[in-house]
């Protein structure tokens, strides 16, 4: 399912969308900015993470988790 929406933009972007479609580059105006809005969701996401992993919040209990599911694991080192 997919919603239209109306985006104003400057004169120069529009230009810039409608020369990456003639030059074959795009497929069309909404691909271009789908894919753009797409690049920047993913950067939100991954600042968003970043922050977490600065954070440090819950640093201990990760590693502390972890210390005790590998003290059950049995080696095999015949």
């Amino acid at each position: 399912m997919s919603i239209q929406i109306a985006v104003r933009l400057p004169d120069q972007l529009v230009n810039s969308l409608d020369e990456l479609v003639i030059s074959g580059a795009a497929r069309s105006r909404a691909s271009v900015i789908e894919r753009a809005l797409l690049r920047e969701l993913r950067y939100q996401r991954m600042l968003q993470e970043v922050e977490i992993l600065n954070s440090g919040i819950g640093a201990d209990e990760d590693l502390d988790s972890l210390a005790r599911l590998s003290s059950n694991v049995v080696l095999d080192v015949d």
